[in-house]
């Protein structure tokens, strides 16, 4: 929590990125129409705004010393239309508004969105899945409010305020003057009190990023659970708490700053409209000026002095809403580390051959992968980046419809191995070739449509069991589903649940068993129907008589497809083709079972030792 606070305070004097105002009109440029309209109709309402001094001016001047009926009702004909307008054009206003508000809002959580999408795995890695929906719910609607309210008020305040002070000098311009003479009184603290906010914002921001976080992970089932079995309820009570008390308090702060400052600034009105009134009547007596100038003119300093007070809070506003758009931009300009070289192409029909040409590999730093600000929330050091290599000369070639199965101790480099294939990293130095072509050179579609993988901990969405499956097949029809759950031996306890298909599995599956997550995830696999499996210990949650099940349903569906394979349990092993025993981050052995067993090397002795289960 300290940590936290700290990082707020850092933040506090940090003043607005350069170019960030010229990004914001950027975003802005498709609703230039409806801006105009906007603007239009706020030039129009402040116009319109000013009929009525002028007509009870005109009254009590000229049509009730004159006992004059007539000229009375087409005045009073006159103010009534003009509070029409007003009305009219007050809806005219929020209809654009919300036009140019709503839109800006959809533009930048769909841009957000796909950012975030291009990341590279390893972002999501090190950053909260917290921090990330924070970012797209509060901080843009945040910014959609700098741009719609806090905007569209500053354009309202400063035409009202430039219209009514042309007014008042047209009717009297010394009492005008003494109107302006406390207009230093606005904008001197306006500019220290709008720092101050600025930095309790950034620090009401970060607090809110932290309970999200905490919700994000503690309130799914996993989570859930693990924090009721370690008894850990109420320490995570007394975090949340920490959380939710520096959202409180920079909420205090933050309301009594404001409202000391605005009341203030309503005392300094007050008093500027108390010396209109006494200085004017002692003028009307002295007859410098009319009865009806002066009910003008005290009619419309509540204009000046209500629009001063308005820019100054809209200046506050505008420059804590801005710190919005900062962090909305700051994701936008993230590194994407994995990206489509130009002129990429895409990879048609795909035969399965792949090679690992003298590959090394290290993790990418955090300054390629990640956002510090985001970081910070999972108290992860900025400055941890990897500096060994995982994967060093690694160089292995599979022939199209070839298994090979991927071998060795934990954290020698086989997930790491495969993980290069689909490009979810990309090799330090060296080459992955599909089919001879660097995978650097082919479309990130068509490249990770051509692959299928089942983890070990497969992930289901929080839908319904067809859902789960169509997602590697949008258009699937119902047929093709039960075909491909047959193929993967879950049909028959699918069709044994209320809802068969249409059952909700829970988030990330939780409503079904480890086998029942994989045989599904396998499923899911059988229906993309790619042409290179990758199965990352997929039948490691398995019972013997489940696992020989699915391993003769795998087994069909690897005929005429590559297919790489990461287990322990030999059963999975001993029928591929070749064993690639992985060590260190490179290959050390090569061959099939039977060929590694008489070598008596790595593959023999972990065998003997008993690192490769024999079960099954």
């Amino acid at each position: 929590m300290s940590m936290m606070r700290g990082d707020a305070d850092a933040m506090r004097d940090v003043h607005l990125r350069t170019g960030t105002v010229a990004r914001v009109w950027q975003f802005a440029q498709p609703y230039k129409r409806w801006i105009a309209v906007f603007l239009v109709s706020i030039i129009a309402a402040a116009l319109l705004a000013l009929v009525p001094p002028f007509v009870f001016r005109a009254i009590i001047d000229t049509a009730i010393p004159d006992s004059n009926k007539g000229q009375i009702a087409v005045l009073a004909g006159i103010a009534v239309a003009a509070a029409l307008g007003d009305a009219a054009l007050a809806i005219v206003q929020r209809w654009a508004s919300s036009r140019v508000g709503e839109g800006l809002i959809f533009d930048l959580r769909r841009s957000l969105f796909a950012k975030v999408q291009r990341m590279p795995i390893a972002f999501f890695t090190r950053t909260p899945t917290g921090s990330i929906t924070s970012r797209l719910n509060n901080d843009v609607i945040g910014a959609q409010n700098a741009v719609t309210s806090t905007l569209g008020s500053v354009v309202s305040n400063v035409i009202v305020l430039v219209t009514t002070v042309g007014a008042m000098i047209a009717l009297e311009w010394r009492l005008t003057l003494l109107t302006l003479v406390v207009l230093p009184l606005f904008i001197v603290p306006a500019r220290r009190v709008g720092r101050r906010l600025q930095g309790i914002s950034r620090e009401q921001m970060g607090h809110n990023a932290a309970m999200n976080t905490q919700m994000t992970e503690r309130f799914n089932a996993s989570g859930a659970m693990l924090v009721k079995l370690f008894g850990s309820g109420r320490r995570e009570s007394t975090a949340f708490e920490a959380h939710a008390a520096g959202v409180r308090d920079t909420g205090i702060r933050s309301a009594m700053l404001g409202r000391v400052f605005f009341v203030a600034l309503g005392l300094v009105g007050a008093l500027g409209t108390a010396a209109i009134y006494g200085i004017g009547a002692v003028m009307v007596v002295d007859g410098t000026i009319t009865t009806g100038t002066l009910v003008a003119l005290a009619a419309l300093v509540i204009r000046v002095y209500q629009p001063l007070t308005g820019l100054t809070n809209a200046r506050v506003e505008l420059m804590t809403s801005m710190v919005s758009f900062e962090r909305v931009f700051e994701v936008l300009d993230a590194p994407e580390a994995i990206r489509e070289r130009p002129g990429a192409y895409d990879l048609v029909e795909s035969r399965g051959e792949v090679e690992f040409d003298h590959v090394t590999f290290r993790y990418p730093p955090a300054s390629e992968t990640a956002i510090e600000s985001l970081e910070q929330n999972a108290g992860l050091p900025s400055d941890a980046d990897p500096d060994v290599d995982v994967l060093r000369d690694l160089t292995l070639h599979i022939e199209p419809g070839e298994t090979v199965a991927l071998v060795g101790s934990s954290g020698a480099g086989k997930s790491t191995t495969i993980s290069l294939i689909p490009r979810l990293y990309d090799a330090t130095s060296g080459v992955v070739r599909i089919d001879g072509h660097d995978v650097r050179d082919l479309t990130l579609d068509s490249l990770r449509t051509s692959i299928g993988v089942v983890s070990q901990d497969p992930h289901l969405f929080h839908e319904s069991i067809g859902n789960n499956l169509r997602y590697a097949k949008p258009d699937a029809p119902p047929t093709e589903l039960v075909q491909a759950a047959i193929a993967a031996r879950i049909h028959d306890t699918i069709a044994a649940l209320p809802d068969g298909y249409d059952t909700i599995v829970g988030e990330r599956g939780y409503r079904l068993s480890g086998g029942e997550k994989q045989r599904l995830a396998i499923a899911r696999l059988l229906l993309k129907d790619p042409a290179i499996m990758v199965l990352d210990e997929a039948t490691s949650h398995l019972d013997n008589e489940n696992e020989a099940l699915i391993q003769a349903a795998l087994d069909e569906a690897m005929r005429n497809r590559t297919a790489i394979v990461i287990a322990h349990r030999l059963s999975t092993i001993r029928d591929a083709d070749r064993i690639a025993f992985i060590e260190n981050g490179h290959v050390v052995e090569l061959g099939n079972h039977d060929e590694l067993l008489v070598a008596g090397g790595r593959y023999a002795h972990q065998l003997r030792a008993g690192e490769l289960s024999a079960t099954g």
